[in-house]
């Protein structure tokens, strides 16, 4: 569907990668990983259109759609956040603005018998059927389950778009994007600006859509639970591995070794043969041959080993001294802004060594229960804090904090105590911060990088109770392993505020949960929480439509039934038996051609390409059972609006 020929992009430093040539297929869940600065996100623009390359060419079909969402999209307007995804969709917009233009003009004009006003029927007929045929009947109820999936309510749908923050602007653009269906559908770092509830309703969604995704992710877990194919960009090439990430790492690594073992022979030999170069060089008689040990060495490709020193890092928080048996203890603590009330009553005592994730929708006052604790908000209640406590905090605001005036080596080096001084290099390595960077000025990082140093900063300040919210936002996969590593070994206590799954499964042994203005508590794991959580989210989902189907039944019930003459309700029976069998054989021939779709689905993953007569006859009728099982669902739906409106009338 998508083919990059040989793809580069040229920057002032050199070229960022080039010769780049992979096919994006329908269907594909692809994972693009690599190093920050890699040009991962580079790529994306190059395959939106956004970006064109310095070389090569990107092949698209003419009518492929692809939906894009970037990091640093910006939205101002003051449209709802229902109306921006309602008109998004540029051919029912069409299409509406036309039928209420020809309504219009029907009520106004008095001409019924003349050809104009027959034409504006029949065009009304027509658009109408257009409108079915893409799912219009169905767009505002597509976009309020989207918008919900990714945690809007229904309070927030009318509310102008320009009042809500970056991170809900980002899922306005994110719903937007799924709405509309497109070919292909480019994600980077889509996880940033969600909940944890929100992000496994995106992987539900990515999983059963069938068009191409490319996602950008440090969060493994969404990476396994939706790609199926990993691309990494590596010393300016790309790698094409057919296993989704966690497979990926364990397949790169013997590829890295093994690389390794080659790179170790190769040096041995051109060492070797640099000294034969030296040794007959000087000889009339063995000149020639010098000479042809240098052109081969000249032609000889060295092999680089992308090394990854980061894995092997062991960091550990340092425990500042031993608390007493409890903490921390809350005391009819609460919150409101206003009128909006985040939580209250809240009683609850910390013991010494518990490791707590602080989960709940965005919006319900995690980070406010946190400033609460720390004292830097006026709320209700008591904070009391135990014997010999020594807190350590990191905001989500913690990089404005940093003196833009020192290097990321002398915020570090001012702060670190004890034997970790002699390693302070490696531990910023670890956060992304390695050779030159250390010398960089903390004025001049990213916002980024900033957060990336202030988390570092903290793990070098002793403590015995850690208070941390979100500091996985701005890490990479191998980074958040160091943090999760060094949180493990913990002696202390803390309290965690993360949406990132794999990161909080095996790291803490209590949830707390905002929900309904309280904070509840579980004691099992993250993955079961989820899906408790997730089981909730679809039984409300279910008692909500049907208690939006019985109240249309009641509604239905109460209206009085019309009388018909005798050939009215004749021609009526006539039509309705019609119109039964029309949409029972759309239903047959539904159910058989999704279940001979699943199996071609699965004959495709396994198909041998190289068998071309084969691979295109199954191709070909997955093609027609696809065209076939649209056809069958607009006579379906024509049906099922043919009954609904000879019940109404």
């Amino acid at each position: 569907m998508i083919n990059l020929e040989d793809i580069g992009i040229h920057l002032p430093q050199g070229f960022l990668f080039r010769n780049i040539g992979v096919q994006i297929n329908k269907g594909d869940k692809v994972g693009l990983v690599g190093k920050n600065g890699a040009g991962k996100s580079t790529l994306l623009r190059m395959i939106a259109g956004d970006l064109q390359p310095t070389e090569g060419r990107i092949h698209k079909p003419k009518d492929c759609t692809i939906g894009f969402l970037k990091q640093d999209i910006k939205i101002d307007t003051t449209k709802s956040v229902f109306e921006y995804l309602n008109t998004s969709n540029v051919i029912l917009t069409t299409i509406n603005l036309r039928i209420d233009a020809i309504n219009k003009a029907l009520v106004e004009r008095s001409d019924y018998e003349s050809e104009a006003y027959l034409g504006l029927l029949d065009e009304l007929n027509d658009l109408n059927h257009e409108f079915n045929v893409h799912e219009g009947f169905l767009w505002e109820e597509k976009i309020t389950s989207t918008l919900k999936g990714l945690g809007f309510n229904d309070e927030e749908l009318g509310n102008p778009l320009s009042t809500f923050s970056g991170g809900w602007k980002m899922r306005a653009e994110l719903a937007k994007i799924l709405v509309n269906n497109p070919d292909a559908v480019l994600l980077d770092e889509p996880t940033n600006h969600l909940d944890i509830i929100s992000i496994s309703w995106l992987e539900n969604y990515l999983k059963t859509f069938e068009g191409a995704v490319m996602v950008i992710s440090h969060d493994r877990l969404f990476l396994d639970n939706v790609t199926k194919r990993t691309l990494e960009i590596t010393q300016g090439k790309l790698l094409d591995f057919a296993f989704a990430y966690s497979k990926y790492k364990i397949v790169r690594a013997e590829e890295l070794e093994r690389l390794g073992d080659a790179a170790k022979q190769q040096e041995k030999d051109i060492k070797h043969t640099e000294e034969l170069i030296n040794k007959f060089r000087a000889k009339k008689n063995k000149a020639a041959f010098a000479q042809s040990l240098i052109k081969k060495l000249e032609k000889t490709e060295r092999i680089q080993v992308d090394n990854d020193s980061v894995s092997s890092m062991n960091i550990k928080f340092p425990l500042s001294k031993h608390p007493g048996k409890w903490v921390l203890e809350l005391e009819d603590a609460g919150k409101s802004y206003g009128d909006k009330l985040l939580f209250k009553n809240v009683n609850i005592t910390v013991g010494r060594e518990e490791k707590i994730a602080l989960l709940g929708a965005n919006g319900t006052g995690k980070s406010t229960l946190l400033k609460l604790v720390m004292g830097r908000i006026e709320a209700e209640g008591k904070v009391n804090y135990g014997h010999n406590v020594n807190v350590a905090y990191f905001a989500q605001d913690q990089a404005e904090q940093l003196d833009p005036t020192k290097t990321v080596f002398e915020t570090v080096d001012d702060i670190a105590l004890g034997e970790i001084r002699t390693s302070l290099r490696s531990v910023l390595g670890a956060f992304l911060f390695s050779g030159e960077d250390a010398d960089k000025k903390v004025g001049v990082l990213s916002g980024g990088e900033r957060t990336r140093l202030a988390l570092c900063q903290l793990l070098l300040s002793p403590s015995n109770f850690l208070i941390l919210d979100e500091p996985t936002n701005h890490l990479d996969i191998q980074s958040k392993e160091v943090l999760k590593s060094a949180l493990q070994q913990y002696e202390g206590t803390f309290i965690v505020v993360s949406h990132d799954r794999e990161f909080l499964e095996g790291l803490t042994n209590r949830i707390w949960d905002i929900q309904d203005h309280t904070l509840k508590i579980h004691h099992y794991g993250v993955q079961e929480f989820l899906k408790r959580k997730m089981a909730i989210v679809s039984t409300r989902g279910k008692v909500e439509m049907k208690q939006q189907g019985s109240a249309q039944t009641k509604k239905v019930e109460k209206e009085p039934e019309p009388k018909l003459s005798y050939e009215e309700a004749k021609e009526a029976k006539r039509l309705k038996n019609k119109l039964n069998n029309q949409v029972s054989r759309s239903e047959q021939a539904i159910e058989k051609l999704e279940k001979r779709i699943v199996e071609l689905d699965a004959m495709i993953v396994e198909l041998d390409y190289s068998n071309e007569e084969n691979a295109k006859k199954v191709l070909n009728e997955y093609d027609d059972q696809k065209r076939e099982l649209d056809v069958q669902m607009v006579l379906w739906e024509e049906g099922t609006e043919g009954l609904m409106e000879l019940a109404e009338a």
